[in-house]
């Protein structure tokens, strides 16, 4: 098992294509340092969501460059926090102290509207979060 420096926070689901990256994303604009952040999936796409770039680039985050991760990479890191983003029993599993499943629906199919209400939907997320673990 590798122990990072600092806590690590690990955004799952199946693809690593939308909800996972999206989460990491707004993760690392939020942490200053205090948390690794990484994600991953259990059956990883090649290539990150178009919509999830384009809507992320609207806030300013260029994920132009991010590739989905396996959880295969991830076995071995020491996770702080999981959180899934709700694919029930086909949601990648890996040994955290702490576990949390967000229910949040695959926006890969939905209009773009709905995508973004997808997007805030984990904004909103991610910095309750924060704030939980800033508390503590």
């Amino acid at each position: 098992m590798i122990k990072k420096s600092k806590p690590t926070i690990a955004f799952i689901c199946i693809e690593n294509s939308c909800r996972s990256q999206i989460a990491e994303a707004f993760a690392n604009m939020l942490n200053q340092e205090t948390y690794e952040v990484i994600s991953g999936g259990s059956q990883p796409s090649s290539e990150v969501n178009s919509n999830a770039v384009k809507l992320m680039a609207e806030l300013g985050y260029d994920m132009s460059l991010h590739k989905p991760k396996s959880i295969n990479n991830l076995e071995q890191v020491e996770v702080e926090i999981l959180v899934s983003m709700g694919c029930g029993e086909a949601c990648p599993n890996l040994y955290s102290k702490r576990k949390i499943d967000w229910e949040i629906p695959d926006p890969k199919k939905m209009s773009l509207d709905e995508f973004r209400e997808i997007r805030d939907s984990i904004k909103g997320k991610v910095e309750s979060l924060f704030e939980e673990l800033l508390k503590n």
